[in-house]
This record gives structure tokens, sequence and C-alpha cells, in this order.
């Protein structure tokens, strides 16, 4: 296993409507990103003008663990960052995996509610509205609740072989996982 395994999430300040479709994840700016080091065993919470920092710290990590973070987050922080940050991590996108493995990319929600027995506190966009609302406080703690659940889901993963989730009839699908 890997010395430092960083777990992270991030929330926008901007939906995809509100910056002309998905294909300029880049233009929708963090309001907070959040991660978990196995290293130092801290959570830590950034705020948009820390972004570089998070950056680093993901760019230093042995592995970064996240949920749809390839596709989502990395892009959302690209705005932030000259150079590839995919290129530059070595990364667990559980919900590639999860698709990989079944076909289907169920949400984080439905994997934690299954495999662990509890979801997530909120969506995405309620974030967004916390955050046109000034309420950062809400907001860090959404998404370190996140980051919680994918360490938890990982770390399930890891120990059992398999992860579950709902399927669309709300029946537990189980799925191995080669983690």
């Amino acid at each position: 296993m890997a010395k430092d395994i960083v777990y992270f999430d991030l929330e926008t300040q901007r939906s995809a409507n509100d910056v002309g479709g998905w294909n300029f994840k880049d233009r929708m700016g963090m309001s907070v990103g959040v991660t978990y080091s196995t290293a130092s065993g801290e959570y830590k919470m950034y705020a948009e003008s820390e972004a570089n920092e998070l950056i680093q710290q993901l760019l230093n990590a042995d592995l970064v663990v996240g949920y749809n973070h390839l596709y989502f987050d990395y892009a959302v922080l690209q705005g932030y960052y000259a150079f590839d940050i995919l290129s530059q991590t070595n990364n667990l996108d559980m919900m590639v995996s999860i698709e990989k493995q079944c076909g289907i990319r169920p949400k984080l929600d439905s994997v934690a509610e299954a495999s662990l027995g509890a979801g997530k506190t909120a969506e995405g966009l309620q974030a967004i509205k916390w955050w046109r609302e000034g309420k950062l406080k809400e907001i860090a703690e959404y998404c370190a609740y996140d980051v919680k659940v994918t360490r938890y889901v990982h770390e399930y993963g890891v120990e059992n072989g398999f992860i579950k989730f709902k399927d669309k009839a709300g029946h537990d699908v189980k799925v191995d996982v080669p983690w």
C-alpha cells in the first residue's frame, strides 16, 4: 500500500449551466477543497486562494483517491494550474474503477449506503447555493464529510475485495474491486 494516500474532493462556485456547459469545468471555480492524508492523519481544507497548495499536496501524494475526481475535480482545478494535473499524479478514481468492473457509474451516495450503511449529507448543487449565501462553513463540513465517506468506501473495498451499490430498483449489487 502507498505511503501517503490522499483522499480528495472539492466543491464549486458555479454549476455547469452557469459556465456554458460541462466542457467548461475549469470555469466553475473551487469554493472549498478538502483532503485527508494517511501520512499526517489529518484533514485539510483549502479556500480558493489556496488552490495551488491543494494541487501541490495532490502532486506530492503517493496515491490520490477520489470519486469522479479524474473527470470533474481535476478539470475544475485545471483553472488554477498551467500543467496537466492528471499526468503528474498517481490516481485511483473509484467511480472509474467500478465502471470498468460492471459498466455502471453509481453515485457515491449509493455506494456508501449499500457498502457502509451511511450516505452523503447533501449534494453539489446545495454547496453552490451555500456559496452564493456565503456559507463557507457548511460547504467545508459537507466536503469534509464526502472525503470521509470516500475514504471509508475505499477502505471497505480494500478490506473486502468488493463494494456494493443500489441499482435503480433499490437492490444491492456487489462488485469486485481490485484496490
